[in-house]
């Protein structure tokens, strides 16, 4: 179950940088990519109308964050 998991979570990883990352961070290990991008701290703020996302200013910005967000939504939705 282990060695499916782990095979699983690189396929994940390998598809996510295909088809998500913005060109300047394509080239990123996966080890690069789960220590920089995932492993990022961050926070939750929620008021009465809205919530704020506040993330470690590590080497995930606001930018990237906002380019991968974009190229997310811009995947086609599968059918069938």
């Amino acid at each position: 179950m282990r060695l499916q998991l782990s095979v699983l979570a690189y396929n994940l990883g390998n598809l996510w940088r295909r088809l998500v990352l913005p060109t300047r961070v394509e080239t990123w290990s996966l080890t690069s990519l789960q220590q920089r991008l995932i492993k990022t701290g961050g926070r939750l703020v929620t008021h009465a109308r809205y919530y704020w996302l506040l993330l470690a200013e590590g080497h995930l910005t606001r930018r990237l964050f906002g380019a991968m967000l974009d190229r997310i939504g811009a995947l086609p939705v599968p059918t069938g």
